[in-house]
């Protein structure tokens, strides 16, 4: 047997987080304080972007544009409106030629062009009143949007008979940061009281239900600190922010609710707070670890793809879900020690009451539980029925996603009145051939003029040109802007960026632009994605075979997983890609999905759904190993869980439609599409199907080969009481669990 799973290792784990509760209690609040600061202005660190793979060639060829061709690459443009009159009046040039001017002058700022300077026809709109200004911020994205901040107030606006807005996509990526922010802390405002009240529900005790806050506070406040630290690595994307909070939330309060609901039911049973406090970290505190580790080996998968945007989620989420279990698990008993039965403390539901107060912890809790008990039984009386027609029916709502189409994020993630955004549809709908929407294809290497220009008839005898128009050259590279037909990153450009790059040329060619970023951010996914697939279906067979000691259960485990999310995607399709239900969320459909977004839901809902399904499998492993009745052990497992995972299901939904309902397209996506994903796993894969399955199943769900059934007994993990050292092979091989598994080993 394990050191870890022993009793006195336990022991020793009560002992040291009860021995001096207030000492903890007041470390805690020291660690916290500094952890505010030094968390502080974290947002101001953060990308906004972060799609794009560092290691693709369209990332090289942008690369080398900046650096060469800054006029290739303009991130500002200043959108000049003439107010009725032509953009070729001798008032309108003037100012606009003055404004060009100073903005060439401005520090940090290159490549500045204009149509007043080039009287390129692309910088015109259709109908002569409007027309831009270009240029390039240097920097990184914290670089430039210092420099944005700087000059942006300076051009805004009216100036003479001109007005200015400022857009570009350094300007939107800005201000998607700066919603992003407002909008997290308006979640922030709506989610903790609404969550407090849930708890009082929950609870009861206005006290217990101040205890899930607390960790949920400590692990977000923490995990700010340890993204501060990482920005000075690397980049982070400033919507990690948001799983921040949702899962900061979520997870510390069903870690909380797990471990306080069976602390009172300790002491309900007549334990003395101490061993009360010891038998629930050995039995739930167990389970809390086990199901962090599950979590975070779900969000730690997104480390193997080269976006950042991915990546930062990782850093977010395995810090969150960390500082989570250990604020449980160190905190909470420290402080559950100081409360002891004044944890039932300030019942206010008893103001809703006209009857008697009912018992607080266990007792109410049992009223409930028979609910669930009543409810498995008929679940499992009709478990063909219920298995089928839940299968089915998920099915159906995951269909929608056969149909995604996959895109890049744009202005029109936006808030239609966001500055940025307005610049950007009047550059789209009012100005010819899409500008912003061309790719770059950029030649290295030396060539004579005649070498170049017989290139430029190969690109534009290719299928789906609509112009080329260069090259540029200098010091030995040239570049040339290619239009696509139709979309900017339809199919159709992205089969162009094909053709382009399997172009032979006497020299080295290499394709960018919006199109060429989709395909090679489509290739580095579809690249890693078996990898970071194939981390979380063997981490999870592995940890659930730890917790239960069958060869069946986890594959069950991460098949039922699968099934919980697929309304989840099909909603997204349906939803986001398809446009419906966009006027009353307000958002704009753009017929895509960013090809980011379904990895890193996926990754999230299936961790949040190992959680649930950690918590349940291991009650009904603790009452299966008790008795040794496989039927009885599922509705004991739905009886002590139901209602406690539902809850927990409802509160961290709670969170994240709060989260969705951020301005943002991308956050409300994120944050509604994890909302449902959530409540479907609780409400009907935890409710309906888990107990369906199991009951057709049989005893055959508990069989493993004997190899197996010796791993698990040495190293293996239970919420149940375990055996003394000495009594544990004799009780696995006498037990009613045992003998159970034995017949089900000499059946198969």
């Amino acid at each position: 047997m394990s050191e870890v799973n022993s009793p006195e290792s336990v022991g020793r784990w009560t002992r040291i987080v009860t021995a001096r509760p207030r000492l903890a209690l007041l470390a805690a609040l020291v660690i916290t304080a500094l952890a505010v600061f030094a968390g502080g202005g974290v947002a101001d660190r953060m990308g906004s972007g972060g799609w794009e793979a560092p290691d693709a060639e369209s990332t090289y060829t942008t690369q080398v544009l900046e650096r060469e061709f800054p006029d290739s690459q303009p991130n500002l443009l200043l959108l000049v409106d003439g107010g009725g009159a032509s953009v070729d009046d001798p008032a309108v040039a003037a100012e606009a030629a003055r404004l060009t001017e100073r903005l060439s002058a401005e520090p940090g700022v290159t490549g500045v062009g204009s149509y007043w300077r080039t009287k390129s026809p692309a910088l015109r709109s259709t109908d002569g009143h409007e027309a831009l200004v270009a240029a390039r911020i240097e920097g990184d994205e914290k670089g430039a949007g210092e420099i944005l901040d700087r000059i942006a107030p300076a051009y805004r606006g009216a100036h003479g008979p001109v007005e200015v807005s400022v857009g570009g996509p350094v300007a939107v990526r800005h201000e998607m940061q700066s919603i992003i922010q407002e909008d997290l802390l308006r979640a922030e405002l709506i989610a903790l009281p609404v969550t407090l009240v849930l708890l009082v529900m929950v609870f009861g005790s206005a006290v217990a239900a101040l205890l899930p806050l607390g960790v949920g506070i400590v692990a977000i406040l923490g995990t700010n600190a340890v993204l501060r630290g990482i920005t000075e690595f690397t980049d982070v994307s400033v919507f990690a922010q948001n799983l921040t909070t949702a899962l900061g939330l979520g997870l510390a309060i069903d870690y909380a609710l797990f471990i306080v609901r069976r602390f009172r039911e300790e002491l309900s049973a007549g334990a003395d707070t101490r061993v009360a406090i010891g038998t629930t970290l050995r039995t739930a505190g167990r389970t809390v670890l086990f199901s962090a580790l599950t979590v975070a080996v779900s969000l730690a998968a997104m480390m193997v793809f080269p976006q950042y945007f991915l990546r930062s989620f990782a850093y977010a989420g395995i810090a969150v879900v960390l500082l989570a279990a250990a604020a449980a698990l160190i905190l909470l008993p420290a402080a559950l020690m100081l409360l002891g039965p004044r944890v039932n403390s300030l019942d206010l539901r008893r103001l809703l009451r006209r009857r008697k107060k009912a018992a607080p912890g266990a007792a109410a809790a049992e009223g409930q539980g028979r609910g669930w008990a009543r409810f498995s039984v008929l679940v499992m009386r009709r478990a063909p029925v219920f298995a089928v027609v839940t299968t089915v029916g998920l099915v159906l709502l995951g269909l929608p996603f056969l149909g995604v189409k996959f895109g890049t994020a744009d202005d029109r993630q936006l808030p239609a009145t966001a500055e940025s955004r307005v610049v950007q549809e009047h550059i789209r709908d009012g100005f010819p051939g899409s500008p912003g929407g061309g790719l770059e294809v950029l030649a290295e290497g030396t060539a004579s003029p005649g070498q170049y220009a017989a290139f430029r008839e190969r690109i534009a005898a290719l299928p789906g040109v609509q112009r080329v128009d260069g090259p540029v050259t200098a010091d030995g590279s040239a570049y040339y802007d290619v239009l696509p037909e139709g979309e900017a990153v339809g199919q159709g450009a992205q089969d162009l960026v094909r053709e382009l790059r399997a172009e032979p040329a006497p020299f080295d060619t290499s394709v960018t632009g919006a199109a060429a970023v989709l395909v090679d951010s489509k290739a580095a996914i579809a690249d890693r994605l078996p990898w970071a697939v194939g981390i979380i279906v063997v981490v999870t067979l592995l940890l659930v075979f730890l917790l239960t000691g069958s060869v069946l259960i986890p594959l069950q485990a991460v098949v039922l997983n699968a099934l919980s999310l697929t309304a989840m995607f099909g909603a997204v399709v349906w939803v986001f890609q398809d446009g419906n239900l966009s006027g009353i969320l307000s958002f704009t459909s753009t017929g895509d999905i960013e090809t980011t977004l379904p990895v890193l839901m996926f990754c999230v809902a299936f961790g949040l759904s190992m959680d649930y399904g950690v918590f349940l499998l291991s009650r009904i492993k603790e009452e299966y190993d008790r008795t040794g009745d496989h039927e009885q052990a599922v509705t004991f497992g739905l009886r002590r869980t139901g209602g406690l995972i539902t809850a927990a299901a409802v509160i961290l939904a709670v969170v994240m439609v709060a989260i969705g309902t951020s301005r943002v397209t991308n956050t409300k996506m994120l944050g509604l599409g994890i909302a449902l994903a959530v409540l479907m796993d609780a409400m009907v894969v935890r409710s309906l199907l888990v107990p369906a399955v199991m009951k057709l199943m049989g005893r055959v769900t508990w069989w493993a080969p004997a190899p197996l059934r010796a791993f698990h007994r040495r190293f293996g993990l239970s919420e149940g009481e375990p055996a003394p050292a000495g009594d544990r092979g004799a009780e696995e091989a006498s037990g009613p669990a045992g003998r159970e598994r034995d017949k089900i080993t000499a059946g198969a």
